[in-house]
């Protein structure tokens, strides 16, 4: 099966139904016939350029990065509280603490925020970095997270 077709499938998997961890796209790649690895899955994830975005109701899907729309403020909050278990920060960083494999949906979400202080996020499997553009910003952003957690 070449890869072309393989990342097809999986585009049309996740256009038709929320689908929110590798496992679940194999199980769905192996009922249309097509056997794969969860490494190779999370390669084509990875060159697709899929993300994890939230959903309405909690928990998050797989989405293609122009898909993904901007979260207004209670998705945000949503993620924040489902996701973040801490956080620490640096000069003009702030380091958000997920649960595993919930990083790139909070990532996702703050750079898709109307917060024009946030320079840009990296995510990891269970860190973000939000990258703000001073230490004055940093705080307004810390600030409001930290109101997002507490539901201020």
């Amino acid at each position: 099966m070449s890869p072309a077709i393989r990342r097809g499938a999986i585009l049309d998997i996740i256009g038709e139904r929320p689908v929110s961890s590798h496992r679940e796209l194999v199980r769905a790649l192996d009922r249309r016939g097509i056997r794969v690895s969860q490494a190779t899955v999370s390669r084509d994830v990875r060159r697709l350029g899929l993300v994890k975005v939230p959903l309405a109701g909690g928990g998050s899907r797989y989405a293609p990065a122009e898909q993904a729309t901007t979260p207004p403020r209670r998705d945000i909050e949503r993620a924040l509280r489902q996701f973040v278990t801490g956080f620490a920060e640096g000069e003009a960083l702030i380091l958000l603490k997920t649960r595993s494999g919930h990083a790139n949906a909070l990532a996702v979400a703050l750079d898709q925020s109307d917060w024009p202080e946030v320079a840009g996020t990296l995510a990891g499997d269970d860190t973000v970095l939000v990258v703000v553009k001073s230490a004055a910003d940093r705080d307004r952003i810390r600030e409001s997270l930290a109101a997002l957690l507490e539901g201020d």
